[in-house]
């Protein structure tokens, strides 16, 4: 063979070194610019953690900065990457579409998750998001057990994962609550636990397996609930040393059962008769998911294998304790100092399990949440409720009085409403009932604005509100007519708080980077909820979610 045939030889045996196909360090993650010695294989962490905070607005990683220990919130933020101006890009805020959104990068119009609930128009009936009439509980009661990820219509960054290894990762999903651990696992998914609050057991469904694994009976059987609920849930720390919160005692906090104040200690012992849902808010019920979670990873045998794992947690209990005491209460300030200790535990656990630096984690939360308006006005500021069942109500009625038709609107959800639209065609009345709906709505307490979603490319809604209702709007499944209310407006009654709006205190959420291949820092620019999927699949080197619509955030790595 001639020199100039070897030397051509010789170039395209090394050609695949020279264009880059060095693997990245497995510990560091750095890219093949850093010159490391090339690996047979493209360098991933041996275990992916998602978790998501139901209902924790950015502020809380601040507001008790200086009551968190050292191994918890400050070392995520102090070893980790926070991106302060994530923001949701879509609206309703909902827990359901969060937990889709963070795990597809995609938004209700394309994922189709568009609340908790909405109204089924081919079957004309509620549907709730993980619900599956085909699907049977395994480990729970019955009712509890009928869920799947059917009615997600895109893939999730686990899917990706799965897909990426041929099915040799393994990727499971754990929370309290049903839709906080089956949106997240993905449709792939080795599994998905969540609570019954019937029996006090982490269950799944057929979707996944015919039975719980041992370890998961095992698990059952040391009946944690029964212990954490046995005993009066008091503060922490001494009660007074609560600054961050208002005064313990207030009227527009809502009370547990038999209670006759809103003041600690919170007897909880009993106060669900015989189910033990009430763990659910109480903030041990983060301390139960993070149990599970750590009985999962070992049941599992997850982050030992030669692939990358995904464990996907969510912790529900914030969100019940916000609903009940709102966000300025001892309670939510309680919540979180003990979430703290709770996150330190478990990032030492990941330490010695899986190894420090070979597991990358992220943290983020569904959505945020309002104050309580009682709140407000105690300080002078403006807010208020709105009732969606009286209103629905005054506008059927005067459709009904105007043009003789009966129930124009057959549902309605996440501030918005179902039109009887077959009917009113027929009666030839659709386009006069929707004029006296949009006149009649702008006349109702707290409304700012009401329109016909089908007719959102012409409206002259404001940014952000013009970009997040089309991004809420699935052509298929939302409602007809939509509604925008007053700041710090919201459904509800006389105690708590919720969410579900465009506003900040709604769609600010933190999230934090940290672990393998981070580089530690912050950025302040916007980034969006739906950018979490696409960082992950390009550190990961995989093939974002299908219906991805977000952008990696270059910064978060090396």
């Amino acid at each position: 063979m001639s020199r100039i045939k070897l030397l051509a030889v010789f170039l395209l045996m090394a050609a695949p070194v020279a264009f880059g196909q060095k693997a990245t360090s497995p510990t560091t993650g750095f890219p093949p610019s850093y010159g490391k010695k090339a690996q047979n294989h493209v360098a991933r962490p041996k275990l992916v953690v998602g978790m998501v905070v139901d209902q924790m607005r950015w502020d809380f990683l601040y507001r008790y900065y200086d009551r968190y220990t050292n191994d918890g919130f400050k070392r995520l933020i102090g070893e980790g990457f926070s991106c302060e101006n994530t923001l949701i890009p879509y609206t309703p805020t909902i827990t359901a579409c969060g937990h889709t959104c963070a795990y597809t990068g995609s938004v209700p119009a394309i994922h189709g998750i568009i609340g908790n609930n909405w109204y089924d128009k081919e079957g004309k009936r509620s549907m709730y998001c993980t619900d599956d009439s085909n699907a049977v509980s395994v480990g729970g009661s019955e009712a509890a057990g009928r869920m799947s990820p059917k009615n997600m219509l895109t893939t999730t960054i686990t899917d990706e994962l799965r897909i990426a290894t041929n099915f040799r990762s393994k990727t499971v999903g754990v929370a309290i609550k049903d839709r906080g651990a089956i949106l997240p696992a993905g449709h792939s998914a080795n599994a998905a636990y969540w609570y019954d609050g019937v029996t006090g057991n982490m269950i799944t469904s057929n979707f996944y397996m015919n039975e719980l694994p041992a370890w998961a009976n095992a698990f059952n059987r040391r009946q944690l609930p029964q212990q954490y609920i046995s005993k009066p849930w008091t503060t922490l720390y001494p009660v007074n040393t609560y600054v961050q919160s208002t005064a313990d005692e207030k009227p527009y906090e809502g009370r547990f059962k038999g209670q006759d104040n809103t003041s600690f200690p919170h007897e909880v012992a009993g106060t669900a008769g015989n189910a033990f849902g009430i763990l659910a808010s109480t903030p041990f019920g983060n301390t139960y998911t993070l149990e599970f979670a750590k009985a999962a990873l070992e049941g599992h045998q997850m982050g030992q294998g030669p692939v990358t794992d995904f464990l996907a947690v969510s912790l529900s209990s914030p969100d019940y304790v916000g609903h009940q005491h709102g966000p300025n209460s001892v309670e939510t300030e309680d919540t979180y100092l003990r979430l703290d200790k709770d996150l330190g535990e478990f990032f030492k656990y990941l330490d010695q399990k899986v190894g420090k630096g070979q597991w990358l984690f992220f943290i983020t939360a569904d959505h945020g949440v309002a104050h309580v308006p009682g709140f407000m006005h105690e300080n002078k500021m403006p807010a208020g409720t709105w009732d969606d069942g009286a209103m629905v109500k005054k506008l059927n009625a005067a459709v009904e009085s105007e043009l003789g038709y009966k129930k124009a609107i057959i549902a309605s959800y996440n501030y918005q409403f179902w039109l009887d639209n077959e009917g009113l065609t027929k009666a030839g009345k659709l386009a006069e009932a929707k004029a006296i709906i949009l006149r009649e709505g702008l006349k109702y307490p707290g409304v700012s604005n009401i329109f016909d979603q089908h007719a959102l490319g012409s409206l002259a809604l404001p940014n952000p509100q013009q970009h997040m209702v089309t991004n809420g709007y699935n052509v298929l499944r939302s409602g007809d007519i939509m509604l925008m209310l007053l700041p710090g407006y919201f459904d509800g009654g006389k105690t708590g708080t919720t969410h579900g709006l465009w506003n900040p205190y709604d769609a600010h959420i933190p999230l934090v980077w940290m672990g393998w291949g981070v580089k530690p820092g912050k950025t302040n620019r916007t980034t969006h909820m739906t950018d979490i999927a696409p960082t992950v699949a390009a550190m990961l080197r995989i093939q974002m979610p299908n219906g991805n619509v977000g952008h990696p955030i270059t910064e978060v790595s090396h």
